[in-house]
């Protein structure tokens, strides 16, 4: 039985077949990335819980400036406008929620 091999770096260099990220890996914004990720799925696995929404809101917030950042980094402008924005709507339902 043939096991497969993994490629070489050059077959990944000159290949169709292989997709390859085009995020840098290893560095600042990578690490970011993930761990903003990791922090709105805990977010998102709260939601719906009326008495963690407080936690929810503050995770989502942590995780969507994570992303924010990672976005300007990136210099990525889809990006920036959805977490600019999704950080702003995450506020005003923050500020509603400890107002009352």
């Amino acid at each position: 039985m043939k096991t497969k091999e993994s490629p070489s770096k050059e077959e990944l260099e000159h290949s169709n077949r292989w997709s390859k990220s085009a995020t840098p890996k290893y560095e600042t914004s990578w690490y970011l990335k993930w761990i903003s990720s990791a922090v709105i799925l805990s977010a998102m696995s709260i939601r719906g819980i009326p008495e963690l929404q407080l936690y929810d809101l503050g995770l989502s917030i942590l995780g969507v400036f994570g992303w924010l950042i990672v976005a300007i980094l990136w210099k990525d402008r889809a990006l920036i406008i959805l977490n600019g924005v999704g950080l702003i709507f995450l506020f005003k339902n923050l500020v509603t929620t400890l107002i009352g």
